[in-house]
Order: structure tokens, then C-alpha cells, then sequence
């Protein structure tokens, strides 16, 4: 029978993994915000240098043609910030929620009864992420150094352009991109790609801060964590080296020497590693024999769960939980064909398509009846 730290560790994986879905939904939609705005801002871009001709080029007469320019730049950024920031509010909302929700599953009900949950605030949670930098910067500073990024990266394309003699729309493309190629190859992509680490990382740091936040709200029945990062074969060499490792609540290691930082979830940009929080034994809590029925006495035996990897959590779990996760087609390659989750990627991580995995292993799609 699955013990209260077992249950917790593996629904922590689970909601570690959907957390990591929402973050990439997330990052589209700023992405989006950001796109919906490039087509004004090349417009405007075209009006400004429709004037400036290379006899009468001058940085400083280039800045100031680029002021309309700069206030679209400015007002998709700050359209950006609000709609991430209330995005965050409601998943405050979510995670405050989820984490009671998932102790209250893993502690035995007469447990509770002796040792009732704290909840915690969503207002306060997302207070606590907004107030708290990640990756050295608080979310407003980062909002405020992608304008600057963007703007910098339109600027530096005209001028480049004026030096080698493109024409306008020339240069307007060179700044959006071409339609035909889903404008990935303009000089907005970059800012693009920074926008969407930003949104994952901040949704990573709300779901790590509320989850801290749960924990310190009930540290009288907590008396430890472990690092959780083998997600897939795309975990990062400093998450990697700290998956399963123990440490106190207070984040000192538990028998090795490695340093737990700034935590799972804020170790890195755009970090998917979480962490399980370790349950007292019934013994530590000072729960009397009697009080609580021998089953629940059995499952709060307050050890760590015993070390697992990811393709061990994930053929644990339900094929419909697993259809969640890779999707119903290679559930089945797992189920019926024989393959493992890491098959799905190639050797630089990336997601193979159904097709690269036909090619790749046509027998597993026989078997599976695919």
C-alpha cells in the first residue's frame, strides 16, 4: 500500500508536469500579445523612415523619426505584463487550492483530525512571487528590460539597414520577418523567444512559491524535502545532479554537499524540477497508539519515498493519466508497442513527431495497432 510520502511524491510529479503544460500555454499567449501588435508597429515603422534617406541618415535623427514606434513597443509590453500578471493571480488561486487539496489526499482523514491544515492566502501568494526576484530580477524589471530589448532590436536593424542599402520594406522585414516563413526570422523573433522564457519562468516561481508557502504554513508536520528533476531526458546538468537529493525545510543538504540555491522551479530559466515535501512519522508527531487506526499509523511512516526515475513514476501510473501527458497515440506505443517515454525525444532532447517515431520504429506501431 502507497504510503502518505508516496502518494505525495507522486502527485507532486504529476502536477509538476501540468504546471510545465500551463507554463507553455502561457508563454503562446504572450506571444500572441506581442504578434498582435507587430503589424501596427511595422506600420508605424515604415511612416518614420519613409522620411530618412542614407545622404540624411543620423542616430540621433533615427531615434527621434522612432518615437511612435517606440510607444506601440512600449504599450504591447505593458499589454503583455497585464495579461501575465493576471494569469498569475488565477493560478495563485489554483496552486493555493491544489496544495491543500493534495495533503489533505495523502494524510489519513484521522491524522487530520489531530494535526488540521493551514491554508494559505492566493492574494498573498502571488503578493510574495510578484515581490520576490527570480533569475535576478523581479517580473516588472524583467517586463521593463524586454521593452528595452525589443526596441534596441529595431533600432539596430534600420540602422544596419540604411548602412547596407536596403529599402524600406526591405529593412521592415528584416525587423518583423516574413510571412511566409511565420516571421521566426526577423529581428522581433529573439524578443519573442525571451518573452516566452520570462512567462515560464514566472509561472515556475509562483508554483514554487506557493508551494513553499503551503510548507511553511504547516512545518509542524514536515520535516524535510526531496528534489524531484528526472521529468525527461531534457533535464538540465544543475537539476539533474539534485534530483532525489534530501535537504531540511530550512534547505541545508541531507548526506551530500550540493547546494540547493534557489530552489526547483527558480534554479534556471524556464526550470520544470519541483520538490516533495516529507511527512513526520506518527511517532514524530506524538500520535499515542489508539488514536489513529493502524493502517494510518502504517502509511505515515515518515520515510522518503524510495528513488524512482521518471520511466518507473510514468508505467506506475493510470493509461489515462499517461494519455494526459504524451497523448493517447503514444500511450499506446508504451502500452502495446513496447516503447519507453525517453524514445520520444531525439538526442538533443527535441520532440519527435509521430512520423520520425514511425521511421524510427515501425514494429512499435504494428504492435500497438496504430
Amino acid at each position: 500500500m502507497a504510503t502518505a510520502n508516496d502518494k505525495l511524491h507522486d502527485e507532486s510529479i504529476a502536477h509538476a508536469i501540468w504546471v510545465s503544460r500551463y507554463s507553455t500555454g502561457v508563454a503562446n499567449r504572450m506571444i500572441k500579445v506581442l504578434n498582435d501588435s507587430d503589424a501596427e508597429l511595422t506600420a508605424r515603422l515604415l511612416v518614420a523612415i519613409d522620411t530618412l534617406d542614407a545622404e540624411s541618415f543620423t542616430v540621433s535623427r533615427l531615434e527621434a523619426l522612432l518615437v511612435s514606434v517606440r510607444a506601440i513597443n512600449k504599450d504591447a509590453i505593458q499589454s503583455m505584463y497585464a495579461a501575465l500578471t493576471a494569469e498569475l493571480q488565477e493560478l495563485a488561486k489554483h496552486e493555493a487550492t491544489f496544495q491543500m487539496s493534495l495533503f489533505q489526499f495523502a494524510i489519513p482523514d484521522d491524522v487530520l483530525a489531530l494535526h488540521p491544515l493551514v491554508g494559505i492566502s492566493p492574494d498573498a501568494v502571488c503578493a510574495a512571487a510578484m515581490g520576490r526576484p527570480f533569475q535576478g530580477r523581479l517580473l516588472s524589471e524583467w517586463a521593463s528590460n524586454l521593452e528595452a530589448d525589443r526596441m534596441a532590436r529595431i533600432s539596430n536593424t534600420v540602422r544596419q539597414g540604411f548602412l547596407l542599402g536596403d529599402t524600406q520594406e526591405q529593412i521592415a522585414k528584416k525587423v518583423r520577418g516574413h510571412a511566409n516563413r511565420g516571421y521566426q526570422d526577423g529581428a522581433l523573433q529573439m524578443s519573442r523567444a525571451n518573452a516566452a522564457s520570462i512567462a515560464k519562468t514566472a509561472v515556475g516561481h509562483l508554483a514554487s512559491t506557493a508551494r513553499q508557502s503551503f510548507a511553511s504554513a504547516n512545518d509542524d508536520i514536515l520535516k524535510g524535502k526531496q528534489w524531484l528533476s528526472t521529468l525527461d531526458n531534457r533535464t538540465s546538468k544543475d537539476c539533474r545532479i539534485r534530483d532525489r537529493l534530501k535537504y531540511t525545510l530550512d534547505n541545508k543538504p541531507i548526506g551530500h554537499k550540493v547546494p540547493y540555491l534557489q530552489g526547483p522551479g527558480k534554479i534556471h530559466f524556464c526550470c520544470r524540477s519541483t520538490e516533495t515535501y516529507i511527512l513526520k512519522s506518527s511517532e514524530e508527531l506524538g500520535i499515542k497508539v489508539g488514536e489513529i487506526k493502524d493502517s494510518s499509523r502504517a502509511s505515515m511512516d515518515g520515510q522518503f519515498p524510495a528513488d524512482t526515475n521518471y520511466q518507473d513514476w510514468f508505467s506506475r501510473q493510470s493509461f489515462t493519466r499517461q494519455a494526459e501527458i504524451v497523448g493517447e497515440t503514444r500511450a499506446r506505443l508504451i502500452r502495446d508497442g513496447g516503447m519507453s517515454p525517453d524514445e520520444f525525444y531525439n538526442d538533443r532532447g527535441e520532440w519527435l513527431t509521430l512520423d520520425q517515431l514511425r521511421s524510427k520504429d515501425e514494429q512499435a506501431f504494428r504492435n500497438a495497432r496504430l
